[in-house]
């Protein structure tokens, strides 16, 4: 029986073994929104998008909005235009929504981990980091990173961020730099799929959205993207 979209062919100790695959259609967006979506949202145009991802910037009730519309659930994290989170005030995080900022979750058979933040270009920026201080952030999601590696075979199945990775579609201005931490944390996780935010397309030295590094599929998915994303 050949590889397919629907099942997956393997030859584990001499014998053939038939996996049904598992797929996800997932809504992700960043940074702007978008007026088209609350048409799109109301008329059933995402009845089949099973999960939102949330890659920074966005106002909140924004994000509770799809959550309640499409009735899916909704992870995300913050963008350095996001409030601090604190424990205390329900302003500073999503009804409804989960965050996963230096956390990771298993949605059906997905493994997904989140980064939130981006470099740090004000001294007293909201949810920025300098790059060491990104790589501190990083190296406290080696237990949770561990554990998947124990438990399931591998660490992580999706990064969602909100900077991209350093050198990978980031900008030249410093507030817009990637962050090295990331290009870290892929090469240690290899995911199959990187999504983040946080540079626009208002540029002409900002072309492309998609880049694969290895095994992973680097996507900035400003302003929204569907993706189909099967296991």
């Amino acid at each position: 029986m050949p590889e397919n979209d629907n099942y997956v062919v393997k030859r584990l100790a001499g014998k053939l073994v038939i996996r049904q695959n598992e797929r996800v259609k997932i809504l992700a967006v960043s940074d702007q929104v978008e007026d088209r979506i609350y048409a799109l949202s109301s008329s059933g145009h995402f009845k089949d998008v099973e999960l939102i991802l949330g890659c920074g910037d966005l106002p909140y009730e924004y994000l509770e909005y799809l959550v309640t519309m499409l009735n899916v659930p909704l992870f995300y994290v913050p963008g350095n235009h996001d409030p601090k989170f604190d424990t205390g005030s329900a302003a500073t995080r999503v009804q409804g929504g989960s965050s996963l900022d230096l956390k990771t979750v298993r949605h059906k058979k997905f493994l997904i981990g989140g980064f939130g933040g981006c470099i740090r270009y004000r001294p007293d920026g909201i949810n920025q980091d300098t790059q060491s201080e990104a790589y501190a952030r990083a190296f406290a999601m080696l237990p949770k990173l561990l554990i998947n590696r124990i438990q399931f075979g591998r660490p992580l199945d999706i990064l969602i961020s909100h900077s991209p990775p350093f050198d990978i579609h980031d900008d030249t201005d410093l507030a817009h730099n990637g962050l090295k931490a990331l290009n870290w944390l892929i090469r240690l996780t290899k995911p199959r799929y990187h999504f983040h935010g946080h540079t626009h397309f208002f540029k002409n030295n900002i072309m492309n959205a998609e880049t694969t590094i290895g095994i992973t599929k680097i996507i900035n998915v400003f302003p929204y993207k569907t993706i189909n994303v099967n296991f």
